[in-house]
């Protein structure tokens, strides 16, 4: 089976800095992966990488077979290449509805007409569909939380890249952000998914990789990662 994505030696520097070093990893159609590691380990920035947001320094990246290492980041986007970000970027004097109809007509280049059916479905998948004539600005975290990953979803992503979208959320909030996950990878969307809650994110991902200072140490299923030697030294601080 042919991966849906895949980074191959993927680097990424500024300038002196080097962020991502070497990494390489696969991802098949339907999976949901997790990435862990601690602050400063290159997650988000490997997110830009895929996204497109930012340009490798050396490497490739393939999607769906393609290597797309210079494809724009929107012809990404239009070719299925969704994304949250950790700090929610909601258009704040739009409306719930407006935010998400962005998402549908400028990440698939389709017309307003073209895509009201899909915001509307996106719209009850992360129960916001009660919210849909509300300003943005009027949610609350959780809402917000999920008004960034509706509005990833109106692309009609292949692939989602989440960036720890549970973070600041209660438990009982996190556990409500879990059913809508696990609805969406019903679909059929691929995930991958950077996110500090550990458990969280273990009960909800096939595999796990765990990468710091941008390279990675170690992956496989979650039980063998949560107790590998790796990620206690590097994660938890446990020597």
């Amino acid at each position: 089976m042919v991966p849906l994505l895949e980074l191959h030696e993927v680097s990424k520097a500024f300038g002196k800095l080097q962020v991502i070093d070497g990494l390489s990893f696969k991802v098949a159609p339907g999976e949901a992966l997790g990435i862990l590691g601690p602050n400063g380990a290159g997650k988000t920035t490997m997110f830009s990488l895929i996204t497109g947001d930012f340009p490798v320094s050396a490497g490739r990246i393939s999607y769906e077979g393609k290597d797309v290492t210079h494809i724009p980041a929107y012809q990404r986007c239009q070719g299925g290449i969704g994304r949250t970000y950790q700090i929610p970027r909601s258009f704040s004097g739009m409306s719930v509805y407006e935010n998400v109809l962005v998402g549908a007509t400028y990440g698939r280049n389709k017309s307003i007409h073209e895509s009201r059916d899909l915001c509307l479905e996106v719209l009850s998948t992360t129960d916001l569909l009660d919210k849909a004539n509300l300003p943005a600005s009027s949610l609350r975290l959780l809402e917000r939380k999920r008004l960034e990953l509706a509005r990833a979803l109106a692309t009609a992503p292949r692939l989602l890249l989440l960036d720890e979208i549970a973070g600041g959320l209660t438990q009982h909030e996190v556990q409500e952000l879990l059913e809508v996950i696990g609805n969406i990878r019903k679909t059929g969307v691929t995930i991958i998914w950077i996110e500090h809650i550990i458990q969280a994110l273990a009960s909800a991902v096939d595999r796990i990789v765990v990468i710091n200072f941008g390279k990675k140490l170690t992956e496989g299923v979650p039980a063998e990662v949560l107790a590998s030697r790796e990620l206690q030294e590097i994660y938890l601080g446990v020597e």
